[in-house]
């Protein structure tokens, strides 16, 4: 079994849902070595996560942006955790919900998501700053 590990700095993305699958694809190029395994990308931050879904229309990238900020609004009267600022309690929150980690297969040398899917970035952050993934990929 092949084991290939790179960690990357992502650079400092705008609050929102980005697509990265380019980012993740071009700092592993020896996954063409594998034929059939699993890629892992793993966020380390506590105030950004990672999901994959749609990566053709960008206002679903929008539509999550504003139903998350909903779901989760800032200045809550009942946070706790608000030395950072108003964003960083329910940055945590929203990390939570989606995730730091994601797990796609790998087919003959390339990742092997739907016709529609990419990998986001979900940056809760205002000024969250540069991103550090960890991206594992592993298989014969």
């Amino acid at each position: 079994m092949k084991f290939f590990q790179k960690e990357i700095h992502l650079k400092p993305y705008s609050r929102g849902f980005h697509l990265i699958t380019k980012d993740v694809l071009n700092a592993i190029p020896e996954l063409s070595q594998i034929k059939i395994g699993q890629i892992q990308v793993f966020i380390k931050h506590t105030s950004a996560s990672l999901t994959i879904n749609e990566n053709a229309d960008p206002t679903v990238r929008m539509d999550f942006e504003s139903h998350f900020n909903k779901m989760i609004p800032e200045n809550a009267p009942h946070y706790k955790h608000i030395f950072e600022g108003p964003d960083d309690m329910p940055a945590h929150i929203k990390a939570s919900i989606l995730d730091t980690s994601i797990n796609i297969p790998i087919s003959n040398g390339v990742i092997n998501l739907g016709t529609w899917q990419g990998i986001y970035l979900c940056e809760h952050r205002n000024c969250g700053g540069s991103r550090k993934l960890v991206i594992t990929a592993f298989g014969n």
